[in-house]
């Protein structure tokens, strides 16, 4: 039996058969009845066995090689002898015992009508489709996806999504407490008010100029500003220098008696600052002039030998630069005192007090040169507290000359006896000749000129330095309460703008209404 189900047939019975003349043409039919189906039962009946074919008929359901029993015979179906059920096995596909693959026919929509039947063939009756049964795969089918549709517990559509939650009423109560408050925070400080005098009473004069000095046409030059501000910054330092009217002669209309200079000699590390602040003769005619005449010679002294102080300055040469600047500060006074007779004016009138301070451009370099000749002060702010760094000098009463010769000084020593007679008479080269007494001084000895001051010390950092004149040492050393309020206000070591400077230094404090200089250095 072959492969298909057929009996064994030679080769000469099988074209016996296809090509035999008793059978039936397979061509067109005769009558007008020439359908699918009619073409289909005359291709079976040519290979035998027609009534074992499945049914290929359709009727608006898609048949795949389903196995159905047909009751109704075809008509015009001719069996050939020896091929009809009778006399052959049935095929593997139509053994009662085969396991044919059936697919669950789609259902047609409800709404559409089903197809009329053509008039010459009868509608069969409607078949139940067979469950459906899973089926070995063979080998070159591909495995199966993920979802089996055949599968009854596999659900191809994905869960619903969970509704969205209802919107919560504000208006509800909330079941949880309510969480507690963060504490507020602190208040800010309010800055403090920058008060414009210490002490219990208000000064006398007002705060603010009111009269501007006489001027004259052909002496303009003579005119001073109300005041004077200036600043820098070299090195690790940064400096901050103010000078203004008093008070007392802002009221009268008088011309500032304090100079200020600040000035630069060089370039680079190798350079020097010079800050100097004189301070005219009080009660004296053109003493803002002569303070004036002051800072200008001795800026031009320390300009011509500034190479040489910066050299000493930054290799430490206290004695050089001690007696170096000494004489400088003398030719000073020298040149004071020749004006003064120029002027036909006495020199004690014609006078200042000058105070000057020398700082190296070096980074380097912390070494701070004080020098100076009259009143005035040094201090230095260190940890929050005031240091008077002013230099000690005798009284002058203190302070006696040597004895001149020819002016009524008698000698003391071994030689002293054979120089007088017993009756107190002095000798001359024991020749008994009596010398005639020196002239009669009826007039006191002028008092001795102000002795020099000098200074010279290292800062460190967070040091602030204050050089004033008369019109502001004064109330630092006299009234506490003005050197508190500066030490607060510098307090943070930071270097104060130039305003800010300016409203510090003319803090102001009842009886003390002189005109103010101040030269701050701030060490970074």
């Amino acid at each position: 039996m072959s492969q298909q189900g057929d009996r064994p047939a030679t080769t000469d019975d099988w074209w016996g058969r296809l090509y035999d003349e008793s059978a039936r043409d397979t061509g067109p039919a005769a009558t007008p009845d020439d359908t699918i189906d009619d073409r289909f039962d005359s291709a079976a009946d040519t290979l035998g066995g027609g009534d074992d074919l499945p049914s290929t008929r359709t009727y608006g359901h898609a048949v795949d090689a389903i196995a159905v029993d047909d009751d109704e015979d075809d008509a015009g179906d001719d069996e050939d002898e020896g091929v009809g059920p009778a006399s052959r096995p049935p095929a593997w596909w139509e053994s009662p015992g085969g396991r044919p693959v059936t697919r669950t026919p789609a259902p047609a929509p409800e709404s559409a009508p089903a197809p009329a039947p053509e008039p010459s063939v009868p509608t069969p009756a409607p078949v139940a489709p067979a469950p459906l049964t899973p089926r070995p795969r063979a080998p070159w089918e591909p495995p199966p996806a993920a979802f089996d549709p055949t599968d009854p517990a596999a659900d191809p559509t994905p869960p619903p999504a969970p509704p969205p939650a209802a919107p919560r009423d504000p208006r509800a109560a909330d079941p949880r407490p309510p969480a507690p408050a963060p504490p507020p925070p602190p208040p800010a400080p309010a800055p403090a008010a920058r008060i414009s005098h210490v002490g219990d009473s208000p000064p006398t004069y007002e705060p603010e100029p009111t009269a501007l000095p006489a001027a004259d046409a052909e002496e303009l030059d003579q005119l001073v500003a109300d005041t004077v501000l200036d600043g820098a910054r070299y090195g690790t330092y940064t400096l901050r220098a103010a000078s203004l009217r008093g008070d007392s002669a802002r009221y009268r209309g008088e011309p500032r008696r304090d100079a200020l200079l600040t000035a630069r000699f060089g370039a680079g590390p190798g350079a020097l600052v010079l800050v100097a602040v004189a301070t005219g003769a009080r009660a004296t005619e053109g003493a803002h002039l002569s303070a004036a005449d002051a800072c200008r010679w001795i800026g031009g002294a320390v300009g011509r030998s500034h190479s040489r102080l910066a050299e000493d300055i930054r290799a430490g040469r206290r004695g050089d630069l001690k007696s170096g600047l000494h004489r400088l500060t003398d030719r000073t006074y020298g040149k004071l005192r020749a004006r003064a007779a120029e002027l036909g004016r006495d020199p004690e009138e014609y006078t200042a007090s000058l105070r000057c301070l020398l700082l190296s451009a070096d980074p380097d370099c912390r070494t701070r040169v004080f020098f100076g000749v009259g009143g005035g002060g040094l201090f230095r702010l260190r940890d929050g507290a005031w240091q008077d760094l002013e230099p000690l000098v005798p009284e002058p009463s203190a302070i006696r000359g040597a004895p001149v010769v020819g002016y009524g000084s008698v000698p003391t020593g071994a030689g002293a006896a054979t120089e007088q007679t017993p009756d107190g008479d002095r000798l001359t080269m024991d020749l008994e000749i009596t010398k005639a007494p020196g002239p009669l001084v009826e007039e006191p000895v002028p008092p001795p000129p102000e002795p020099f001051r000098f200074r010279a010390s290292v800062a460190r950092p967070g040091d602030t330095l204050l050089l004033t004149s008369v019109g502001l040492a004064e109330p630092l050393r006299g009234v506490p309460a003005l050197g508190d309020e500066l030490a607060a206000r510098w307090a943070d070591g930071e270097p104060p703008g130039l305003a800010t400077y300016l409203a510090d230094v003319a803090l102001r404090a009842k009886g003390y209404a002189d005109d103010r200089t101040a030269v701050g250095v701030w060490e970074a």
